[in-house]
């Protein structure tokens, strides 16, 4: 299957103690629309253009409707079907397979993959340690036809560790006229995070065999890796993990943390524009999220 990145797009919000926080007026689609908004200008396209708008976010920001339809209504869309992919920090790289499916099967021609992540929002204020590993901000990619070549593409979801990353509250789970006190702390993020860095460093070298299996490369194949974002041990893991150089892995973290969905875009974008991410180029896109989820494209740029 072959499709293009046509362009691309950040929001950041004012950094705040080392990472960038969200501020009282920024929303989530606010922070995505801003995102496809930029991503748009590059891609050269308008926004009655767009075939599919897909909502690319780990945490809605309100259950009904789409986050999606927000972040259309925001940039003036009409026409084109809204929808969300949510797939935690996987979001993105989901909806960006999906895209790739939908132009290769000539349902659509453009499609926007938007999302934003305001973890700041979840985290309660006393927790620094999990706090320091986040950061706000939202992504966007333009998707159209074009030259990139999808080699593979795999996604698993290993349900048995669901626990070790949740939300409890706002969607049906919890009734928010029971039990206040119970359902606004259910309301924080919660993370085992040494269970689940477990979990996903033994859950992760049979998947990427599986994946680079399938795209019929090797890890040493790779020119670069475009990971999620999601811890500085995360990453280092993954490094071994392929046995690259360092070089050829973007690596965000340390300016701007776990921003949750929007992280893997985020990193996409800087590698596009720093002139790091060069036509010929074998290129893994790869993440973990809350489930326990694995996911990776294969791409020959």
């Amino acid at each position: 299957m072959r499709f293009a990145l046509a362009g691309t797009g950040v929001y950041l919000p004012e950094a705040a103690g080392g990472r960038p926080r969200a501020g009282v007026a920024e929303t989530t689609s606010m922070m995505a629309a801003a995102a496809a908004d930029r991503a748009l200008g590059e891609a050269g396209w308008r926004v009655d253009e767009l075939d599919a708008l897909v909502g690319a976010s780990s945490v809605m920001e309100q259950p009904i409707p789409g986050t999606a339809a927000l972040i259309g209504r925001r940039l003036g869309a009409g026409g084109a079907m809204a929808f969300d992919v949510n797939a935690t920090c996987l979001s993105a790289l989901v909806a960006l397979d999906l895209a790739v499916t939908g132009i290769a099967a000539g349902r659509w021609r453009r499609v926007l993959v938007a999302g934003a992540d305001l973890p700041s929002r979840a985290i309660a204020p006393a927790d620094a340690e999990l706090a320091a590993i986040f950061g706000d901000g939202g992504a966007a990619l333009a998707v159209g036809e074009g030259p990139h070549h999808l080699l593979a593409s795999r996604f698993e979801t290993h349900g048995a560790h669901a626990d070790l990353c949740t939300i409890e509250a706002g969607g049906t789970r919890l009734d928010p006229f029971g039990d206040r006190e119970a359902f606004l702390a259910a309301s924080r993020f919660r993370m085992a995070g040494s269970a689940l860095y477990r979990a996903t460093a033994r859950l992760f070298p049979p998947f990427l065999d599986r994946l680079l299996g399938e795209a019929g490369v090797r890890a040493g194949d790779l020119d670069l890796v475009v990971p999620h974002q999601a811890s500085r041990p995360a990453l280092d893991h993954l490094r071994r993990v392929l046995g690259v150089a360092p070089e050829r892995v973007v690596d965000i973290f340390d300016v701007h943390g776990n921003q949750v969905a929007a992280s893997l875009p985020h990193a996409l974008h800087l590698a596009r524009g720093s002139g790091r991410l060069r036509s010929g180029m074998t290129v893994l896109l790869v993440g973990s999220a809350a489930g326990v989820s694995l996911g990776g494209m294969v791409v020959r740029w």
